[in-house]
């Protein structure tokens, strides 16, 4: 009787060790980082967000859904000279300190060293609804981008987005002499 009580720990044993190694393989897996993200929540920064170089507009916002993360776009017609991208408990208009009303559970403030308009103050990016300026309708991470307005020559954005998430800020060069500001908001944390 003892050796068949043995025989059958032991194999009571082998079977759960066998068990934990099948279920320790995904624990392993998901150390790595989300879709090689190796982001953070931090504030982001170029340069000191003075206001931006004349000539350098802001022409267009627009949003992107990827497998990992998504996107938004900020085209300009030069050089990306300065920006701070950061969570905040609420995102404010430059100028004013109006609270920007915002859906999610967390808040980017997203700060343009470039204006919205030009020198003559005629718009060079003016949404139909400032509130909604990029429909982002069925994104897995943002709830609602909203322009914020152009003061000294600086723009604000707000991005409410479902929590706080990792996300990263870079610059691309293009088209032409402009370039492209690029925010990315991961679906979730590693």
């Amino acid at each position: 009787m003892r050796r068949l009580w043995r025989t059958a720990m032991v194999g009571v044993v082998a079977g759960g060790l066998a068990v934990v190694g099948l279920l320790g393989a995904p624990a392993e897996a998901t150390s790595h980082p989300y879709c090689g993200q190796a982001w953070g929540s931090l504030p982001k920064q170029l340069g000191n967000n003075d206001p931006g170089v004349p000539g350098n507009y802001l022409t267009d916002v627009r949003g992107g859904r990827h497998e990992c993360f998504d996107r938004l776009v900020f085209d300009l017609t030069g050089p990306a000279s300065g920006y701070r991208v950061e969570y905040v408990a609420q995102v404010v208009s430059d100028g004013s300190g109006e609270p920007i009303p915002l859906r999610g559970g967390a808040f980017l403030s997203i700060v343009l060293a470039a204006a919205a308009h030009d020198l003559n103050g005629q718009p060079t990016y003016n949404p139909p609804n400032r509130s909604e300026a990029v429909n982002v309708t069925g994104f897995t991470t943002f709830r609602q981008v909203a322009f914020g307005g152009t003061f000294e020559g600086v723009t604000t954005f707000g991005l409410g987005v479902r929590a706080r998430l990792p996300f990263r800020v870079f610059v691309l060069a293009g088209p032409g002499s402009g370039s492209r500001m690029i925010v990315d908001v991961s679906h979730r944390w590693v």
